[in-house]
C-alpha cells in the first residue's frame, strides 16, 4: 500500500517572518501520522521553516534546484546546499518554471537525475494545457513528457521520485479536474512507468494530483486507486491546508 503524499507548494509567497509565523501555526494541525506532508517554500523560507517545523514530523522541500553541484551560475541553488541545509524534497518542472523560465524536459531530466543523487526525492511536475486536452492528446503528452523526464535513470531510483500530475488548465484558476480525469491520466503515467521499468516498480510510485485541490474536493481525490495525494498551491498558504491533510477526517 503506497502512504499517501501532500506537498503544499507556496510558489513565490510569504516573506521569512511570515513562514514562520505560519509554520509555528501549522506544525501541530498539518502534522499526521497517516500522510507524508511537506511544505515546498521559497529559498529565502527555508531557513525559518525548518526551524519551525523541527520535530513536527512535516517535510521540508524547495520549490527548485540547478543540475549542477557548483560554478558560475547566479542566482541558483544547488543540491549540496539544500542538502546541508536538511532539505528532503524539490519540486522540478513545475509548468510555471516551464512556462516562465523555458525549461525543458531535458533540464528536467537532469535536475531529476542530480535530487537523486544529492538523497532529495523530487517531485517531478507534468501537465497539459487547455489547448492540449481539447485537441485530445492528453495521454500522449504526459507520456512523452514521463519518459522524458525519467530517461536514463535506474528503476531502484524511479521508485524513489514523486510524480506530479497538475493539469496546467487547473493550476490557480478554481477549475478543477474531476476525479474521473485526474484518475484517469495518473492511471496513464503508472502504465507508463509500468511499460519502462515493470509493473513492480511502477506500482511503488507515489503520483500526486494537483491542480486547486483543496478541502472540499480532496477526499474523493485521493480515493482514486492512481492518485497518492496531492500536490496543493493556494490552499496550502491558509489554515485550510490541514483539512486536506486530514481529508480522511
Amino acid at each position: 500500500m503506497r502512504k499517501k503524499i501532500i506537498a503544499g507548494n507556496w510558489k513565490m509567497n510569504k516573506t521569512p517572518k511570515e513562514a514562520a509565523d505560519f509554520c509555528k501555526l501549522m506544525r501541530d494541525k498539518a502534522a499526521s501520522t497517516e500522510v507524508d506532508v511537506i511544505f515546498c517554500v521559497p529559498f529565502v523560507d527555508l531557513y525559518p521553516v525548518l526551524e519551525q517545523l523541527a520535530g513536527s514530523g512535516i517535510n521540508v522541500g524547495a520549490e527548485n534546484m540547478y543540475f549542477e553541484d557548483s560554478g558560475a551560475y547566479t542566482g541558483e541553488i544547488s543540491a549540496p546546499m539544500l542538502k546541508e541545509m536538511g532539505v528532503s524534497y524539490v519540486v522540478l518542472g513545475h509548468s510555471e518554471r516551464r512556462q516562465y523560465f523555458n525549461e525543458t524536459d531535458e533540464m528536467v531530466n537532469k535536475k531529476v537525475k542530480k535530487a537523486l543523487e544529492s538523497g532529495i526525492t523530487p517531485i517531478m511536475c507534468c501537465g497539459e494545457t487547455l489547448e492540449q486536452r481539447e485537441a485530445g492528446i492528453t495521454i500522449e503528452w504526459i507520456r512523452m513528457q514521463i519518459k522524458c523526464g525519467l530517461q536514463g535513470i535506474a528503476a531502484e531510483a524511479v521508485e524513489n521520485i514523486v510524480i506530479a500530475y497538475e493539469p496546467i488548465w487547473a493550476i490557480g484558476t478554481g477549475k478543477t479536474a474531476t476525479s474521473q480525469q485526474a484518475q484517469e491520466v495518473c492511471k496513464a503515467i503508472r502504465q507508463v512507468v509500468g511499460e519502462v521499468y515493470g509493473t513492480a516498480v511502477a506500482e511503488k510510485v507515489r503520483i500526486q494530483y494537483g491542480g486547486s485541490v483543496s478541502g472540499k474536493n480532496a477526499a474523493e481525490l485521493f480515493a482514486m486507486p492512481d492518485i497518492d495525494g496531492g500536490l496543493v498551491g493556494g490552499a496550502s498558504l491558509k489554515e485550510e491546508f490541514q483539512e486536506i491533510v486530514h481529508y480522511l477526517k
